[in-house]
């Protein structure tokens, strides 16, 4: 609340107060009550006033002075008892590799500042969540023993005016002191967003704050600061420039290689199985990132200890990693026979549209529900693939629709079941129209700010990739309406077939039918 304001309603009182009592200044009773009761009631209504206009007050406000940024404090000093470094950190060697001279630096600086070499100041590490952004950068001050002051980018934003920037002066204030050291701030999309006219005015204090300590470095201090966010586009350019983040480095999700190696990372303490095949565990978990993997390393775990198991099996993995993918099984769900057999001609469809178009390995088959889900395809690239052709989005988009396709087949009619393969294939289109240039509108790039410009446009080509890649669907499923049946059939009385199981179903099919997939 404004001095201003406190101040009139204070003097307020006292004026009124002292015009009552004056006025009955000649009459002892009266005044006698006044002196006693009224100057009371005046002042318990000033009082309301203060409170009243306290809770309402939505002006700027300005911190007290004792507020500090005591929550780091703790989380500070816990920081450093535990100490990791690169070895702890699988999958991420060409980044480990580019880091090295850093890590070097803070070991020897003076030979880098002999030859008139300058550090990088700042380094950015962008790129999806759960790719080991935090984890390297504790890996960096461990290499170093390097003093780690963590931050979060949420925690420099408040509604006192000055306080953002205050916290951003204390916490390089402290990096200073206590060289060397590595400031690492997640999540720096928080307080580094771009600038608009619109811009909340305590968040650009912050921001420009951080950008004068940015630039306040030199030489001889032998601190590193390290951003890490999922959303690089975000961020201001005065702040991604060189000479404040000199290095800007992208961690995506690991490839097969990386994979394995950070599944040994976390099996390394837990009882494995010596039948179990890293190799084959990294292939079924295809796109995943470090903390999913970690996530089913955990998970196997648990559900070995739920069957009162001495090792960590296969099967314990297998189990980890549906349920990662696709959610808690619902054991207790009553589905009714009419829509477990839609379900069943569904997934059937999914998988026999696979089959035909022969694209990722399908691992397993299921109509047990999972999550929101009634049932579900899993799928194990049998090789990590960079680029996608145009015909292979087409044939991903047609698996997708081939549930959808088996349901009108079958039974004549569509179902709400396809809703996620809707937005999935869409997204595919969408994809191929705006930003692959894989339309009739051919080689075109829309940006985000466009779209709307053209979205007659784009939806058109858009619907015209679903419908062509729907009916195309449509006929195989129906050319192949036996096969289909059987794997239904199936799928309805066992509700799980894995992909040797289809494999075989299929093969004795042929043999019998002498079956030709088209």
């Amino acid at each position: 609340m404004k001095k201003k304001t406190l101040f009139f309603i204070l003097l307020f009182s006292i004026i009124l107060n002292t015009i009552i009592f004056k006025a009955f200044q000649g009459n002892s009773k009266f005044a006698t009550y006044f002196n006693n009761s009224t100057i009371f009631i005046i002042m318990l209504i000033g009082i309301s006033l203060m409170i009243y206009f306290f809770k309402h007050d939505n002006s700027p406000q300005f911190a007290p002075a004792n507020l500090k940024n005591e929550k780091n404090e703790k989380r500070n000093e816990k920081s450093d008892e535990s100490r990791i470094g690169f070895k702890d950190v699988a999958g991420l060697e060409e980044v480990k590799d580019e880091l090295g001279e850093i890590i070097d630096f803070l070991k020897s600086p003076d030979k880098y500042r002999a030859m008139g070499a300058k550090i990088p100041k700042g380094i950015l590490l962008h790129g999806p969540p759960g790719t080991g952004k935090t984890l390297l950068a504790r890996a960096i001050a461990g290499e170093t023993n390097a003093k780690f002051i963590p931050a979060s980018g949420s925690e420099f934003v408040e509604k006192y005016v000055g306080v953002g920037a205050k916290r951003v002066r204390t916490l390089f204030e402290k990096a200073r002191k206590e060289t060397p050291s590595v400031i690492f701030i997640d999540e720096i999309d928080a307080i580094g967003a771009k600038r608009t006219l619109e811009s909340n005015n305590e968040k650009d204090q912050t921001l420009n704050q951080l950008l004068i300590e940015l630039d306040g470095f030199n030489n001889e201090q032998t601190v590193i600061i390290i951003g890490a966010t999922n959303r690089i586009d975000m961020l201001d350019e005065a702040l991604i420039r060189p000479g404040r983040f000199d290095r800007n480095i992208f961690i995506g999700n690991p490839d097969i290689k990386s994979r394995e190696e950070i599944f040994k990372v976390h099996i390394k303490n837990k009882p494995i199985s010596p039948k179990i095949n890293v190799n084959e565990l990294a292939k079924r978990t295809h796109g995943m990132s470090g903390a999913h993997i970690s996530n089913i390393a955990n998970e196997a775990a648990i559900f070995a200890v739920r069957d009162n198991k001495k090792i960590i099996d296969f099967d314990d993995f297998s189990r980890a990693i549906e349920k990662v993918i696709g959610g808690i099984e619902r054991k207790n769900f009553s589905i009714i026979e009419k829509e477990k057999r839609r379900v069943s001609f569904h997934e059937a469809g999914h998988a026999l549209m696979g089959k035909i178009l022969n694209t990722d390995l399908i691992s397993k088959i299921s109509i047990i529900p999972r999550s929101q889900a009634l049932g579900y395809v899993m799928y194990t690239p049998d090789e990590e693939r960079f680029l996608i052709t145009k015909d292979e989005l087409h044939s991903k988009i047609k698996v997708i629709l081939g549930g959808r396709a088996a349901e009108e087949a079958i039974f004549g009619n569509i179902s709400t079941g396809a809703k996620d393969d809707l937005k999935k294939a869409n997204q595919i289109a969408f994809q191929m129209v705006c930003e692959y240039g894989m339309s009739d509108l051919q080689n075109r790039f829309y940006e985000s700010n466009l779209i709307h410009r053209c979205y007659d446009l784009i939806d058109k080509e858009i619907n015209k990739i679903i419908d062509i890649c729907y009916k195309d669907s449509l006929v195989k499923v129906k050319s192949n309406i036996d096969l289909l049946s059987k794997i239904a059939d199936v799928l309805y009385h066992k509700e799980t077939l894995t992909g040797e199981e289809l494999n075989t179903l299929i093969k004795k099919f042929d043999g019998s039918h002498n079956l030709s997939i088209i």
